[in-house]
């Protein structure tokens, strides 16, 4: 059956931001090395955050993850390559999957706003003209979309980079305004009118307003921070959904990455309720019940849930149509290179035709996939 990971990622090579203008080629963010002996990226001069680590574990035993300390040769090859990223993608049973940036997105935080849309517009020219041209029938890199930086410069990119053959674009998962908000109102009808899906990524991208455990801007990371992510996108989806945006934007279609979807039963059922239950009050701007757009207009990317898929074999409604399946090649929660094992037993006693849209149709549908010859592991 056909398999599509509808969250992958790339580890940008150290020529990403080479198609900046000249006027910026001297403060771009450059790949340097770290105290601890390892690779990354500086966004100002000084000695990297944080080296690569668990973004690129991909290839490595649970036991030996680490934080950071690697080098930029250390990690596959697939992280940054196209063709090796099929080959990756061949390895684990894998027909086409959808690519989220990585480092790229500090650009959303650079103080020079000039030079952060130039480093988004370098990444979106690389992702798309050499990483998705190895094979554009199946890798969909996300152009990432300058939101922050005036709704002109953000329309200008997206109708740049559609014409270029981007499929696909990323939104930060913390905006400078929530999404609800009437400023992004061109944007998704732009999208909408193009049959360009947008999608956000957790907390990937943006200036977090507070901290717990975590420090995103500083690159701190936790297991409690990954935990909490899980549920990140509960409050955008939800006050776009109540605010109206689908309702005016029917062709509008939004991805939750990396999320999972045992809460999204809980979630539908505390939406349709509450919807109903102060309707008298209520000025949502809402003919139909909230929980109509999932699988229309609102999907998420899951992993090894396996709260959500015995959901799915019971049943739950409007899961079937609104659940991608994902690898989240190469990080640490990676299922990669056992995607196959996974599926079998994820997807024991699901329903056929389920189980081909979690697994592939509604990536099609959305992404745009072209369906083709299922590839066949290590052929």
């Amino acid at each position: 059956m056909r398999v599509i990971s509808a969250d992958n990622h790339i580890n940008e090579p150290p020529w990403v931001f080479d198609r900046v203008p000249e006027k910026f080629r001297e403060r771009a963010p450059k790949m340097m090395r770290g105290a601890d002996g390892g690779d990354g990226w500086s966004f100002d001069g000084r000695p990297p955050k944080r080296t690569f680590g668990i973004e690129a574990m991909a290839g490595r035993d649970p036991k030996d993850f680490q934080v950071g300390g690697l080098k930029f040769d250390d990690i596959l090859k697939g992280n940054w390559d196209g063709p090796a990223h099929l080959e990756d993608m061949q390895t684990d049973g894998v027909d086409a999957a959808v690519v989220y940036p990585a480092h790229a997105i500090f650009s959303y935080i650079a103080e020079d706003r000039e030079l952060g849309m130039a480093c988004m517009a370098s990444y979106n020219d690389w992702i798309i003209g050499d990483f998705q041209s190895a094979d554009p029938s199946r890798l969909v890199g996300l152009a990432m979309l300058p939101v922050d930086d005036g709704m002109d410069a953000c329309l200008a990119e997206f109708e740049r980079v559609v014409g270029c053959g981007a499929k696909g674009g990323f939104i930060p998962g913390i905006p400078a305004k929530p999404y609800n908000h009437s400023y992004y109102e061109p944007l998704w009808a732009a999208a909408s009118d193009a049959g360009i899906p947008l999608s956000f990524h957790r907390t990937f991208g943006g200036r977090p307003p507070d901290q717990d455990w975590d420090e995103l801007v500083e690159q701190k990371v936790s297991v409690a921070g990954i935990v909490n992510r899980f549920f990140s996108s509960v409050r955008p989806l939800t006050y776009m959904i109540f605010g109206g945006v689908f309702e005016r934007h029917p062709g509008l279609r939004i991805v939750a990455g990396e999320v999972n979807f045992g809460w999204l039963p809980f979630w539908i059922q505390t939406m349709d309720q509450e919807f109903q239950h102060q309707s008298a009050w209520s000025d949502a701007p809402l003919e139909s019940l909230p929980s109509s757009f999932l699988g229309e207009n609102v999907f998420v990317t899951v992993l090894d849930d396996e709260v959500g898929f015995d959901l799915l074999r019971a049943g739950s409604p409007r899961l079937a149509e609104s659940v991608m399946f994902s690898s989240d090649y190469p990080h640490s929660v990676t299922l990669w290179p056992k995607s196959q094992e996974h599926i079998a037993r994820l997807t024991v006693g699901l329903d056929d035709d389920v189980r081909a849209q979690v697994l592939a149709g509604n990536a099609e549908r959305v992404y745009g996939f072209g369906r083709q010859q299922r590839v066949r592991v290590g052929a």
